[in-house]
């Protein structure tokens, strides 16, 4: 995940490094050649694939960060190839900040969370939105699994740097899905005390 340091460690970054004594060892992540673009791997796919939202950094005109959220069923943000993210974007509160600030900045920053195993991975990217109707292939294969809503364009995202992040200071949280997927074997064991008591019961009552 070289390009993601290059990118991240400017300058001002490195002296505060320097300061507190963690340039050296940031310094090791600064190899190779600082122009290679970091790719999606088997495991960044899978990840991604999986997530079923995740957080979206834009730049406003006057250089303000911006952060919405986007969610859908995991697999909505598909991965075209190993540095091409896209999605299907629907209709919301209709702001369109995100849309706007990427006509006058194409960067943005990615955050994907896996709250109950604690990984974490950054993305930084350039992005830009199609016409659905004159990207009509495109626009099929991001519709096979898409949020909920009236489709209104779709988001393309070149990936330039990558990288996993610790798990410190995460607090493992658990989806609808992620519970009942852990509280099954409970539920299993309920219903068969359940069902054992009903018969004890049947068997004191035939005494």
């Amino acid at each position: 995940m070289n390009r993601y340091a290059h990118l991240a460690f400017t300058e001002n970054v490195r002296s505060v490094q320097r300061e507190r004594g963690s340039a050296e060892a940031m310094a090791r992540m600064l190899g190779g050649d600082p122009e290679e673009l970091d790719r999606i791997g088997r495991d960044e796919a899978a990840f991604i694939t999986q997530r079923d939202g995740f957080y979206l950094a834009s730049v406003t005109a006057d250089g303000w960060p911006y952060v919405q959220y986007r969610g859908g069923p995991p697999g909505f943000v598909h991965v075209l190839d190993a540095g091409t993210l896209a999605y299907l974007e629907v209709r919301g509160n209709r702001q369109y900040i995100t849309t706007g600030n990427l006509r006058g900045d194409d960067r943005v920053s990615l955050f994907f969370m896996d709250y109950a195993r604690r990984i974490r991975l950054k993305v930084m990217a350039r992005a830009e939105t199609l016409d659905t109707a004159e990207q009509p292939e495109l626009s099929e294969r991001l519709a096979d699994v898409r949020t909920d809503g009236r489709p209104e364009q779709l988001m393309v995202i070149r990936v330039e740097g990558l990288s996993w992040n610790c798990s410190k200071h995460i607090t493992p949280r658990f989806s609808e899905a992620e519970l009942a997927e852990a509280l099954q074997p409970v539920r299993e064991q309920l219903a068969a005390l359940a069902a054992e008591n009903e018969m004890l019961r049947a068997q004191l009552r035939d005494r």
